[in-house]
């Protein structure tokens, strides 16, 4: 078996047998990593608590057949404002829930692991609630599902964007419309997120065009992984 050093995200972890765990981590250099932790649920430990969710970890593996193996973590972010904060840690969850999604195993996405780290970095330091919907679609656009929204994406004019529509990726003008309406603060907000004006809109405070590009971002990642995600129901209840 072959040694390999690594840095990730843990995304999820589950019980294997009496004292193992195997956890699902989102690596810098090999996408999501699957990987036994032996002994993690005896109370003596070395890993403990390095290896929850959410942990951010540098980490020594051996190659595995089908799941890699532990032998070494060492913590690099606590998050620790995340973990005691009960808010932040249901956004949180929604941002590993989308990753544990989206990356694949074997399949190196370094710009994906960043952007995590950057999300949870952010949200330890300010807790809005734009940082998940903005999330979302910076990971649609990463994945090459960057939504038009600036022209029709139905007949290409650039006059009265009223709709915003799945199917046809993009904002849509008042003789095409479907799907769902949306704002002109909306559209502008969507594209300063995706534009590169990421820092200032999350430091801004909350408004109507939040919660449009929220409620849009949610029915865009589901649609595109054809799938609900359970952390936004926790998300909607709080």
């Amino acid at each position: 078996m072959r040694l390999y050093r690594d840095q990730g995200v843990v995304l999820r972890t589950m019980r294997l047998g009496e004292s193992d765990r195997i956890v699902a981590i989102a690596t810098q250099g090999r996408g999501k990593v699957r990987a036994v932790v032996k002994g993690v649920r005896k109370t003596r430990s070395r890993f403990g608590s390095r290896l929850e969710p959410m942990s951010h970890v540098s980490l020594l593996l051996y190659e595995g057949r089908e799941l890699d193996i532990v032998t070494q973590a060492e913590s690099l972010d606590h998050f620790r404002a995340i973990r005691d904060d009960l808010d932040r840690m249901t956004r949180a969850a929604c941002l590993l829930e989308a990753v544990d999604q989206v990356a694949q195993e074997g399949t190196a996405n370094p710009r994906l692991y960043q952007m995590l780290v950057g999300a949870l970095r952010a949200l330890a330091a300010r807790d809005s609630a734009l940082l998940v919907p903005a999330f979302f679609w910076k990971v649609l656009s990463l994945e090459g599902f960057h939504p038009l929204l600036d022209r029709c994406a139905t007949c290409g004019t650039e006059e009265a964007l009223v709709a915003f529509d799945l199917t046809e990726g993009g904002v849509l003008c008042r003789s095409c419309r479907r799907g769902a309406a949306v704002s002109p603060e909306a559209i502008a907000l969507l594209r300063r997120i995706l534009g590169g004006d990421l820092a200032r809109v999350l430091a801004e405070p909350g408004s109507p065009a939040t919660a449009e590009v929220e409620v849009l971002a949610h029915r865009a990642v589901e649609h595109h992984l054809e799938r609900r995600l359970r952390s936004l129901g926790a998300l909607h209840r709080h």
